[in-house]
């Protein structure tokens, strides 16, 4: 994290469980802005208004959109090759894979191979 520090000038958070906005506020350029599209269950700590006031950052929430929006997000990340740490499993693992999520063994993702689903 200290080496991206003020180095995005727009980070998308996806994350849907409460943290510390502050981790994410320190990774902005001045004038960037941190979009949150998850919603947790509790409420987020309070940002440090320090961290956004000094460098103009923002934060910002919104509705991920409809069909147009999503494919011209699609289209943004694979023309900038901006891809997601995931992790693919077959749908036969999903037991294992809800088993991991309940002792907050998953770093990142978890994605289904749909072509699993047809053995």
């Amino acid at each position: 994290m200290k080496k991206h520090a003020n180095s995005f000038d727009f980070i998308l958070n996806t994350v849907a469980a409460s943290h510390n906005l502050d981790q994410f506020t320190g990774l902005l350029k001045r004038d960037g802005t941190l979009c949150l599209v998850g919603v947790p269950e509790h409420p987020h700590p309070s940002p440090s208004v320090m961290n956004l006031v000094f460098r103009r950052r923002s934060i910002a929430g919104s509705l991920i959109g409809g069909i147009k929006e999503t494919q011209e997000m699609l289209d943004f990340c694979a023309e900038h090759n901006i891809v997601s740490d995931i992790e693919m499993i077959p749908i036969q693992k999903i037991n294992e894979a809800y088993e991991r999520m309940l002792k907050s063994d998953v770093k990142y993702r978890f994605v289904i191979d749909c072509a699993s689903l047809k053995k």
